[in-house]
């Protein structure tokens, strides 16, 4: 239960300001609040799994340089997908209402490649070194996801007082700085 306890409250403080809250706020502008916490706690899950088991095998050894540069190219994808926008046909549009499974994936995806190296990953393979890897998971997981969660919320009642085009342009912006940000993050390093 100590593992667990450290882990939740190291990682919801870790958490707050973070570029994946930013991304849970952002999504939530966009998509249903349900696909976007169900794909963020997919991906954190995974993320801090493979993070535990890191910190239990190998410390603090990480590959990140080139994590970064891939998550990188791939935030500044979003940017111009989001800038570009959609236009949905009528059939779209009705298929788009019956299933949540693109927001789903597209929320999954990018929390998986922006957390891969991220300060929540390295807190958690730190913190996996001194206490059991059970209680880190579990907890360094839902510390993040209660975290995004108080963003979803933030998210919901910004896409319910701005302009669409706005919105639209604000997404593009956070996922163009969240992949600058990510490729320079090896050379501050």
């Amino acid at each position: 239960m100590q593992a667990f306890w450290i882990s939740l409250v190291v990682i919801f403080v870790a958490e707050l300001g973070d570029k994946s809250q930013l991304m849970a706020l952002t999504f939530a502008t966009r998509f249903k609040p349900l696909p976007v916490l169900a794909g963020i706690t997919l991906a954190t899950a995974a993320v801090h799994l493979a993070s535990v088991a890191l910190g239990r095998v190998v410390g603090d050894a990480l590959p990140t340089t080139a994590i970064s540069i891939v998550g990188g190219l791939a935030f500044l994808g979003f940017a111009a997908w989001t800038l570009r926008g959609d236009e949905l046909t009528e059939e779209e549009s009705a298929k788009a209402a019956r299933t949540r499974r693109n927001a789903f994936f597209a929320v999954t995806a990018a929390f998986f490649l922006s957390e891969l190296g991220d300060k929540t990953m390295l807190a958690t393979i730190t913190l996996a070194t001194q206490h059991g890897w059970l209680g880190t998971w579990i907890g360094s997981t839902i510390g993040m996801v209660a975290a995004d969660a108080l963003a979803i919320l933030v998210g919901r009642w910004l896409g319910a007082h701005l302009p669409e085009k706005w919105i639209r342009y604000g997404a593009a912006a956070a996922f163009a700085a969240f992949g600058v940000l990510l490729l320079a993050e090896p050379l501050l390093r």
